[in-house]
C-alpha cells in the first residue's frame, strides 16, 4: 500500500519538486496528499498545484502562539491520515508536542554534514573553516534543532575557488538525490527509527548514516 506523505514548505520547493518527480518516475511508493506552506508567496505552492496536490496556506503570523499554529497543522495532517511528514525548506521551529506526535515519522534535510554547522549559513561556515568536504544530511526530526538521527549524508568536495553560491548549488544537486532516496527507504519499510537508532534493512546505521560519496552519481 502506498504511504501518504505531507510536505511542509516555506519557499521555492525545489526538494518538493524532486520528491514529486521521484514519485512520478516510480522511485517512491507513495503519494503526496498535502502540501502546507506558512508563506503565501512560496513558489512551492505553485509546484504542488501544478502536480494536482492539495495545498493549505497557514500563515504563522495569524496564530497567537507556536503551539496554536502547530495544532492547526496537526489537524490538517491528521485529517489526511499522513504516514510521513517531510520538511522541505520549512523555516519554522516546531513545538516539542508536534515533534513527539510524529516521532519516527518526520524527516528533514539540512545543508551540512551534521553534527557540523547546525542552523543557518552552513555553506559559508564550511568555506571559512577550510573544510575539504561539505554536503547535506537527511535526518529524523527530534526536539533538538537539526539534532535527530541521520539516515544519509551526501558529500561534495570544496574547492579553493568555491564561493558560497557555488557550494550551495553543488549541495542542492545532492539534496535532490538524497532526500527522495531516504523517503523511498521509509515508504518501502526498509528504514525505521527505534529509540533514536536508525535501521536500514534491519541493520543498524552508523551515527552519520549511509554515505553518498563524491563519486556517487548526481
Amino acid at each position: 500500500m502506498k504511504k501518504r506523505i505531507a510536505v511542509l514548505i516555506s519557499g521555492s520547493g525545489s526538494n518538493l519538486q524532486a520528491v514529486i518527480d521521484a514519485i512520478d518516475e516510480g522511485k517512491i511508493n507513495a503519494e503526496i496528499v498535502l502540501v502546507i506552506s506558512n508563506k503565501a508567496d512560496a513558489y512551492g505552492i505553485t509546484r504542488a498545484q501544478s502536480a494536482g496536490i492539495q495545498t493549505v496556506l497557514l500563515q504563522h503570523t495569524h496564530y497567537a502562539s507556536r503551539i496554536d499554529f502547530d495544532l492547526a497543522m496537526l489537524e490538517h495532517l491528521e485529517r489526511q491520515r499522513v504516514d510521513l511528514v517531510v520538511l522541505a525548506g520549512f523555516m519554522r521551529i516546531l513545538s516539542a508536542e508536534f515533534v513527539r506526535h510524529f516521532s519516527g515519522r518526520m524527516l528533514n534535510i539540512h545543508p551540512s554534514l551534521l553534527p557540523k554547522y547546525k542552523g543557518l549559513h552552513t555553506h559559508q561556515r564550511a568555506i571559512e573553516a577550510g573544510d575539504a568536504k561539505h554536503g547535506c544530511s537527511v535526518h529524523f526530526v527530534t526536539a533538538e534543532l537539526d539534532g535527530g538521527p541521520v539516515a544519509l549524508q551526501a558529500l561534495v568536495p570544496i574547492t579553493a575557488t568555491d564561493t558560497e553560491q557555488q557550494l550551495q548549488h553543488k549541495v542542492h544537486l545532492r539534496e535532490h538525490i538524497a532526500y527522495p532516496k531516504v523517503i523511498a527507504w521509509f515508504c518501502d519499510d526498509r528504514l525505521r527509527c527505534t529509540d533514536n537508532n536508525l535501521y536500514l534493512n534491519d541493520e543498524l546505521l552508523p551515527a552519520n548514516g549511509f554515505q553518498l560519496t563524491f563519486d556517487a552519481p548526481y
